[in-house]
């Protein structure tokens, strides 16, 4: 089975219609939904333009903020204040201006020590779902934001590690980084993260291409790995895509 038998691939020209297509996306999802929303989000440099946009006089009229929920796919723990906090990002761009603040999710990084906050969010988790299992006909979160690491780790489920292997748990701490920043995370875990009506992973920029093409090759990697119960697909520009990929 190949890479993109389950999975959807749309190109693009650079980053700017990159960030379009996914706010485009995400609106999407929005507008089928007529009650309560959840999206979550992703840190790392990809969703920048993309919060960016979503603060921007041609999208913020379009989203309905009072009952659209935000929650983060995974975290540095670290305080929330400092540059690496990955909620901190999404606030200083666009969620402390425009969204409610009773609708802001962030893990807790407060908390004593990464599995306490993945305690925390799990139980915040399954107090808005209504339920302490997943059912696949009713996904937690309407979108899922999603990038892929130069390792091949999405959230922070990094290759070899045991929140890869995770199969119950919802959110779980992970001691240290396969990457830098080298500070401890939360990830929610793959069950959690599949919970959704579509995963949209981002990827643009010549520095991709490396970690796309084993992915892309079927390489089995936690970015590989990683799919929506429902909808899957990898919004990529031309920078990024592999130059032998004939998709």
């Amino acid at each position: 089975m190949g890479f993109f038998d389950q999975r959807t691939l749309i190109t693009v020209a650079d980053p700017e219609a990159l960030a379009a297509a996914a706010a485009e996306r995400l609106l999407a999802r929005i507008a089928a939904n007529s009650g309560r929303i959840a999206i979550c989000l992703t840190g790392g440099s990809s969703p920048k333009k993309l919060y960016a946009l979503l603060a921007s006089d041609a999208y913020r009229g379009r989203i309905p903020w009072q009952r659209t929920h935000w929650f983060i796919g995974d975290e540095r723990f670290v305080p929330p204040d400092d540059p690496l906090h990955n909620m901190g990002m999404a606030r200083a761009l666009f969620l402390d201006r425009l969204a409610p603040a009773a609708n802001i999710h962030p893990i807790p990084t407060d908390a004593a020590s990464p599995d306490d906050a993945a305690g925390r969010y799990q139980r915040l988790l399954q107090s808005f779902y209504g339920a302490d299992a997943l059912s696949p006909a009713r996904p937690l979160f309407d979108l899922v934001l999603m990038g892929a690491g130069p390792d091949g780790h999405t959230a922070s489920i990094f290759p070899g590690y045991p929140a890869e292997r995770e199969s119950a748990r919802w959110v779980v701490g992970v001691p240290e980084a396969n990457v830098a920043p080298l500070v401890p995370r939360v990830t929610l875990t793959f069950p959690a993260l599949a919970s959704c009506r579509e995963m949209l992973f981002e990827a643009a920029g010549s520095d991709k291409r490396a970690i796309l093409t084993r992915l892309f090759d079927g390489e089995n990697l936690p970015a590989s790995r990683a799919r929506s119960v429902d909808q899957t697909v990898w919004l990529v520009d031309q920078a990024a895509l592999p130059e032998n990929f004939r998709g």
